[in-house]
């Protein structure tokens, strides 16, 4: 299942592993990445919560935990490939996985239809 926030991070989630990342909308409007800082492993995040940090040619931008939990993995790939988020934000391009500590939080989220809704009328 995978859904997404107003702040434009997207979650997969797979049991109580959500995979976390940011959209291609989101990916377009920074531009082109160039570096990309991870959290820590075990490192707990709240919902809302500014787990890592994108910056572009364009801005820097705080990237928001769409579900609260602990760190589990880290893509590490984009500590030396941050480009990787312009061509796969959805895909490959994942940042982190969390092991979900409240997975109620899901119900806050958008379907993919509803966020593709969302960013039309936000334009």
């Amino acid at each position: 299942m995978k859904k997404y926030s107003k702040s434009h991070q997207w979650v997969q989630v797979e049991g109580e592993t959500a995979r976390m990342g940011i959209t291609n909308y989101a990916a377009e409007q920074l531009g082109d990445i160039v570096y990309v800082e991870l959290p820590s492993l075990d490192d707990p995040f709240a919902a809302g919560e500014s787990v890592s940090v994108v910056e572009s040619v364009k801005s820097t931008s705080q990237i928001y935990a769409p579900v609260s939990g602990v760190v589990q993995k880290l893509n590490e790939e984009l500590a030396n490939a941050p480009e990787l988020l312009n061509s796969d934000p959805e895909g490959e391009a994942w940042i982190i996985e969390l092991n979900m500590t409240n997975s109620s939080e899901l119900d806050d989220l958008m379907s993919e239809e509803e966020y593709l809704t969302f960013i039309t009328c936000n334009k």
